[in-house]
């Protein structure tokens, strides 16, 4: 299981900077209005790392060029190309910015800034300063296709010492560790006069040099950027598109992990759009926005739940569910309930509204290869619907019903429990003693079957939950066969064989 660098005491920290405005510069709202599929969508960036995602053509672009847009050093071509009378889609396009600028004279929190798409043209009226560094698609090109680079691959080419730099010792240990190789001995050329191109260098293990034309991709943009993010001002902006692109997952995540560590040592401020698990995995849900059939939801979720959700042929029905407990204990009942759980897929998104936002989107779309239904807890505000395919599952507290159907029938469970948790049958008295205590001191239902597992002699909590689950699928199949039952037309049941 993956375990992030970065400690929750760093992370919590850097939420309250946010909310304390404990930044010299920073982007904290964006309301997009007529933007593309956007109309009245508001973004605001609670955590100094700011992940964007959404299906192929959601507006994951859209929202960064809106970021960029926010500081007059970013042309607004850059990211929203105009072709005069063809363009007439722009009109009315409006983007209002919530910004905190200490250098500004406003007395209160935040400077407000309009930019606006009238008459062909963009306007934006005193408009702030801000370093802004920007990593497009196109950082991932390979030396050899790119222009600025090509009169470094002939035989004219040639530098004198001077040109040659060496990298600054935290540009070399920030690259090691994300790239998870050694690059002592790199260095960097300043090929023009005013330092705007350069050519990276390498040394092999065995002491061969070589240029930057037989890196990786991945292994060029990851140094340029942190050179770029290294040398500039406290309080920048970094926009990056994909930014997994050229890098293998490992790397990806301690991409991310660089990143808010930035965000600590320099109040630096970082939005990235991501098609990838892997670059969402060291953040708060804080900080990962979706864009959804033009809305916009923040909170914890899984890509695999977006793009595409993996649609393949033997798919015949997707359920959503809030979290990853609600997964699971989905995917047991279906188990239970001999259904092909190879032509069904089981995703948990952030909270009840992306669920339910999620579900929605799918099954709007002609374009899905299979309908989806939705599975909301009890405690949720959501409501059901069969027409929207909407649906409840049992108790109110997922966690806490299941733990409590498991303890209230303990007498009759006690020894498949133990069989199930690999604990003593011999000590049945002591489990129920164990979960009882943890039941009465319990404040955070989510952490019930954390907390048993550690008085159980560690028991890990995924073995703990699984046992409980399997168990109540087990014992209570009329319970399961209930919840099931609105969706029974929808399941493929497996044949079993006479």
């Amino acid at each position: 299981m993956y375990r992030s660098e970065i400690r929750d005491s760093v992370i919590k920290s850097l939420i309250t900077k946010v909310r304390n405005k404990d930044y010299g510069k920073y982007l904290y709202t964006i309301r997009l209005k007529n933007l593309r599929r956007f109309h009245k969508q508001k973004i605001t960036f609670d955590f100094p790392v700011t992940a964007l995602v959404a299906p192929n053509g959601g507006g994951k672009t859209t929202v960064l060029g809106a970021a960029a847009l926010a500081y007059k050093e970013v042309k607004p071509g850059l990211f929203f190309t105009k072709s005069g009378k063809f363009d007439n889609s722009m009109a009315n396009w409006r983007m209002e910015y919530d910004l905190i600028d200490k250098s500004s004279s406003t007395k209160s929190d935040f400077v407000r800034r309009t930019a606006a798409f009238k008459g062909l043209k963009w306007k934006r009226d005193n408009f702030l300063s801000r370093n802004v560094i920007i990593m497009g698609v196109s950082r991932t090109v390979p030396a050899v296709e790119r222009t600025e680079l090509k009169k470094c691959a002939t035989k004219k080419f040639t530098v004198n010492s001077s040109q040659i730099n060496d990298f600054e010792q935290t540009v070399l240990d920030a690259v090691e560790k994300i790239l998870g190789k050694s690059v002592v001995g790199y260095k960097y050329i300043q090929v023009d006069s005013k330092g705007r191109v350069s050519l990276l260098t390498g040394t092999s293990e065995s002491g061969t040099e070589f240029s930057e034309f037989h890196f990786g991709a991945g292994e060029s943009s990851i140094i340029r950027l942190i050179m770029e993010v290294e040398a500039s001002d406290k309080n920048s902006l970094i926009l990056i598109e994909e930014i997994e692109n050229g890098l293998h997952p490992i790397a990806t995540i301690r991409l991310v992990e660089y990143l808010i560590d930035v965000a600590q040592r320099k109040k630096i401020q970082t939005i990235f759009t991501t098609h990838s698990d892997y670059a969402l995995m060291p953040l708060p849900g804080e900080a990962i926005w979706a864009a959804v059939d033009g809305r916009l939801t923040q909170g914890k979720l899984k890509i695999s739940a977006l793009r595409e959700i993996r649609h393949v042929d033997e798919t015949k029905l997707i359920i959503f569910t809030e979290d990853e407990f609600t997964k699971i204990w989905v995917e047991i009942m279906l188990r239970y309930y001999d259904v092909d759980l190879q032509s069904v897929e089981v995703h948990f998104i952030g909270g009840d509204g992306n669920a339910v936002l999620f579900n929605k989107y799918n099954n709007d779309n002609p374009a899905r290869k299979a309908p989806s239904v939705c599975f909301i807890d009890g405690d949720s505000p959501q409501k059901e619907s069969d027409e929207r395919r909407v649906y409840r599952l049992p108790g109110y507290y997922p966690e806490e019903y299941v733990y409590d159907k498991i303890k209230d029938n303990l007498s009759e469970l006690n020894v498949m429990l133990c069989f199930a948790l690999g604990w003593d049958v011999n000590k049945q008295s002591e489990l129920k003693q164990k979960m009882e205590s943890v039941r009465s001191t319990n404040r955070d239902y989510h952490l019930l079957f954390n907390q048993l597992g550690i008085k159980l002699s560690l028991i890990p909590e995924e073995t703990v939950r699984a046992a409980f689950l399997n168990l109540y699928c087990q014992q209570f199949k009329e319970e399961v066969e209930d919840t099931l039952q609105p969706i029974k037309d929808l399941l493929p049941i497996i044949e079993k064989v006479r």
